[in-house]
């Protein structure tokens, strides 16, 4: 990768307020980013985050409308001075949803999609792809179609294609969002060696704790638009909610030592029974009669009471599971019944009545011309009463704090909102389980934290299983725990049985967290596993 030294980029009064809403979604920001930096940007969904990317890499004035005011400087030229063809070779940004930044079918043509576009020698065009790859360690995936690829893998191929660009500045925007603990921690580091190799990087992320390993050099935190805080990350751990912003558990329990100690967290769930709602019974699947197994001889069951975090590495096979629990896919051998019967016999609308699914990626969900209909459209097909889907609309609305977007087209949303307005589709359909794909991903910490403790709290669910790369997720919610590895259930228990074995997580690329450590050493005190706040009391 380049190093060049006179990388650098100036932002001088930057307002910004899109033509459909009434107030700015960025106020005043300056600062400025030197060669060689990582900056962290913080702060909460639809703080502005997304806003100031948009100035930066030029999709704002040219494809968001508004108002646009102040000044922005790449390499001394001002970005309204050059066109998309020009910034692209010199700021690279990667999307929160690879989904919308793939367009090649293979791995190989997308990454080499943007030098194609320059018009490079075919022989650069390889060398270079090749290179980069290489760089990021996927050359394994080098000859596979995009769609047979994981959520996390997509979003390394999205990578690829910016790095092979050789960009100077480097945008990402919520790029640990799909991508396991370990592939998360290789990602950071990749970010800092890319700095160090003297390219500018822009970071925003939710996980503020993960960022901060690679330390960063500066920290600009946001606020209903405006920079609350620009500087280092020590002082920036004094300064901002911690209850908005994911910290480290040391951190929240020392600022929470003092504070009122949270309410006692209870689920709405029924007791458990010895029938159960899901049952796969030696269930191997392959996407094709040329392909591996991606899963083999799974022998699972879920029962009524179970909230069950599936953890595991990009690739394992977790949302191939789950989506055999709704038929969408059906097994090549072994069966799944759903309430006793095989899934091979119900049709995706039969079992849509006792189970709801969040997809990972919200745009293949979403399609309405608004919110509200979106959300109505699941009840709506299952002939729910209309007064009971006004009801339900209303309460799940409400659930993910959308009640403004109502009106809104979903798609025309951020991929933190379009992920709450998915989950809220199926919230408003009732469904006796709750399947979720990476509910948090793209959500700010309150927000997710207010989100499933509604959830959890509202009687109705049977049972509820998310898939997450959130191990806290798992720690604070999760009655049972499934680590799933290379298409196999490699552990299957309760949160202090699974999480405690490190090297078994290890080895399935999941990482001990802050909190987990901290649960793990106070769990002779407690006797389950606690959120930070709640554990400030039974620290000295």
């Amino acid at each position: 990768m380049n190093s060049p030294s006179e990388a650098r980029l100036e932002i001088e009064g930057l307002t910004f307020c899109y033509h459909s809403r009434q107030e700015p979604a960025i106020q005043d920001i300056s600062f400025d980013l030197q060669p060689g930096e990582v900056m962290l940007l913080a702060g909460a969904s639809g703080c502005g985050k997304t806003t100031l990317m948009r100035c930066i890499n030029g999709l704002i004035p040219k494809i968001y409308r508004g108002s646009l005011e102040g000044q922005i400087r790449v390499y001394g030229r001002p970005v309204s001075e050059m066109s998309m063809a020009e910034l692209s070779q010199s700021v690279g940004t990667l999307l929160q949803d690879p989904e919308r930044q793939i367009v090649g079918s293979y791995v190989l043509n997308e990454v080499a999609f943007g030098l194609e576009n320059l018009g490079l020698p075919r022989g650069e065009i390889m060398e270079r792809v090749e290179r980069t790859l290489d760089y990021l360690g996927i050359a394994h995936l080098r000859d596979r179609e995009v769609f047979n690829i994981s959520g996390g893998e997509k979003q390394k191929i999205a990578l690829a294609g910016i790095l092979v660009m050789e960009p100077r500045i480097l945008l990402l925007d919520e790029p640990l969002a799909s991508l396991d603990p370990a592939s998360s921690s290789g990602a950071l580091q990749l970010f800092r060696r890319l700095a160090d190799d003297g390219i500018s990087v822009l970071l925003v992320e939710h996980r503020v704790d993960e960022v901060l390993a690679i330390q960063p050099e500066r920290v600009l935190y946001l606020e209903d638009g405006k920079a609350v805080y620009l500087g280092d990350p020590q002082g920036m751990l004094d300064v901002v909610d911690y209850r908005r912003v994911k910290l480290p558990a040391r951190t929240v329990v020392r600022r929470a030592r003092n504070a009122e100690p949270p309410p006692e967290f209870q689920p709405a769930l029924p007791p458990p029974t010895q029938q159960p709602l899901i049952d796969f019974q030696k269930v191997g699947f392959r996407y094709r009669p040329e392909l591996p197994e991606t899963l083999r001889g799974v022998n699972l069951q879920v029962h009524p009471g179970d909230v069950i975090a599936v953890l595991g590495a990009n690739g394992a096979g977790k949302t191939t599971l789950v989506k055999h629990a709704l038929g969408l896919l059906k097994p090549t051998r072994g069966q799944v019944l759903l309430e006793g019967q095989d899934t091979r016999k119900l049709t995706v609308a039969q079992a849509a009545h006792t189970i709801g699914y969040v997809f990972q990626s919200p745009t293949q969900m979403l399609y309405a011309p608004t919110v509200e209909e979106e959300l109505a459209f699941g009840p709506r097909n299952l002939a729910h009463p209309p007064e009971q889907i006004r009801a339900d609309v209303s309460w799940a609305i409400r659930t993910v704090h959308l009640e403004p977007e109502l009106k809104t087209p979903p798609l025309a949303l951020s991929f933190g909102q379009q992920k709450r307005v998915s989950i809220a589709a199926v919230l408003a359909m009732r469904s006796r389980i709750l399947m979720m794909d990476e509910p948090t991903a793209g959500q700010d910490y309150w927000n997710y934290r207010s989100f499933m403790d509604t959830i959890l709290q509202m009687p109705g669910f049977e049972a509820i299983l998310f898939i997450t790369h959130d191990v806290d997720l798992a720690v604070i919610y999760a009655n049972r725990i499934l680590l799933i590895y290379n298409g196999q259930v490699a552990a299957d228990g309760s949160p202090h049985a699974v999480l405690r074995d490190e090297e078994k997580l290890r080895a399935c690329r999941v990482l001990p967290t802050s909190l987990l450590e901290l649960n793990l050493e106070l769990y002779p005190q407690t006797g389950r596993f606690l959120r930070a706040e709640a554990l400030a009391q039974y620290v000295a």
